[in-house]
């Protein structure tokens, strides 16, 4: 069944760029389809969004409290940039592009948290996609001519490195110090400045440090600021809303020939990221469940799409800033193997399954319960 799967999303990622679907929803509309209708049994279904609303995460209203309580153990935290309270749980199911069901605002803007990471990565495809990049595995040194990739180990990191978190760039930036992002349960101050070093490629850390990295080097290559390349190149053409906001840090304004820009960060791991509403989410979802084509128009090559969703050599469970399932082994193990999902702090989920036609939207879920809502929903099928 493994190997089926994956032969399976081979075909999927490099076959025919003929639209799996055949509805894109109009800007500011959506049509649904009844659940029996989409091919679900409808009173499992409703069992399904009624545990989703029972289940919601469980932190603070005040993500500010619930930011600080999160990293409390990290060195030097600090909220850099904006925060909200956020809303009650909420969530869309669409099938074959229709909206299928819905929970909760999703109209609301909240943040989202690492979700932001998987638009990140888009920008970063756009720009290969432009040619501004020329291929992932060149280094930044070549394109970065400031300190930030100097030394002998910086120097070797590549595009690749910082999009699949394997880079262990080492450094400060914006006031944060790599080290002190999420440090290991063992040792103290110390011993995590002065760990030894891995080299690129072969040791994958999560870490939002070198993620807001990423975005400052693609600001570098794009030379305007990426809320603006989202916009034009993704958001816009799917018709997604004009109230999501993509913020960086109070003291991440960078000066890009002669004009004051805005580095934005990867997450809302210090404030900031991506501030979206749910039927947003949904858009971005459903692009990607059609390989990079909204509506007969592709947005964004199959090729990168293929590049952004292959395992890396440090994390089989990791992509180009996405989360994949390739065994099993992921912390969504009920998704198939080919499936592939956004996640943010605070149960912020963006999950796309191909071969099913189907992009789940989850906006405050409480994490434990994942896996047994998505169960819900499949055994509604």
């Amino acid at each position: 069944m493994k190997l089926f799967s994956q032969i399976l999303w081979s075909l999927l990622i490099v076959g025919s760029s003929q639209a799996q679907i055949d509805y894109f929803p109009e800007v500011a509309t959506w049509q649904t389809k009844a659940p029996k209708e989409a091919g679900f049994n409808r009173f499992k279904l409703q069992q399904a969004i009624d545990f989703a609303i029972a289940h919601e995460y469980e932190g603070a209203k005040d993500l500010r409290l619930a930011i600080v309580e999160g990293f409390q153990r990290e060195p030097f935290h600090q909220i850099l940039g904006p925060t909200k309270k956020r809303g009650a749980a909420a969530g869309m199911i669409i099938k074959d592009g229709y909206l299928v069901a819905s929970w909760g605002d999703t109209k609301r803007v909240d943040m989202t948290f690492s979700v932001t990471k998987s638009y990140l990565s888009t920008v970063a495809g756009l720009a290969w996609d432009a040619g501004l990049i020329q291929s992932p595995d060149q280094l930044l040194k070549d394109y970065i001519s400031d300190e930030k990739f100097l030394g002998v180990h910086n120097s070797a990191i590549s595009w690749r490195h910082l999009l699949n978190q394997s880079s262990d760039w080492y450094g400060q930036l914006w006031g944060g110090y790599d080290w002190a992002d999420r440090p290991p349960a063992e040792g103290g101050i110390d011993e995590w400045r002065n760990r030894e070093l891995h080299t690129p490629g072969t040791h994958f850390k999560y870490n939002d440090i070198r993620v807001n990295l990423l975005a400052y080097s693609l600001l570098q290559v794009w030379r305007k600021p990426l809320p603006m390349v989202l916009k034009e190149h993704i958001m816009d053409p799917i018709g997604a809303s004009t109230t999501w906001r993509w913020h960086g840090y109070h003291n991440s304004w960078v000066n890009v020939d002669g004009i004051n820009m805005q580095s934005v960060s990867g997450g809302g791991h210090s404030g900031g990221g991506l501030f979206i509403n749910t039927e947003d989410h949904a858009r971005f979802g459903l692009l990607f469940l059609n390989k990079g084509v909204w509506n007969g128009k592709r947005l964004l090559s199959e090729a990168w799409i293929k590049k952004a969703m292959t395992p890396s050599d440090a994390n089989k469970e990791y992509g180009f800033l996405w989360w994949l399932d390739p065994d099993d082994s992921s912390a969504l193990n009920t998704i198939s193997d080919n499936a592939f999902y956004a996640a943010g702090f605070g149960g912020n989920y963006i999950v796309v399954e191909p071969e099913q036609n189907l992009v789940i939207v989850m906006r405050w879920m409480g994490r434990p319960y994942v896996n047994e809502f998505l169960k819900k929903i499949y055994e509604a099928l």
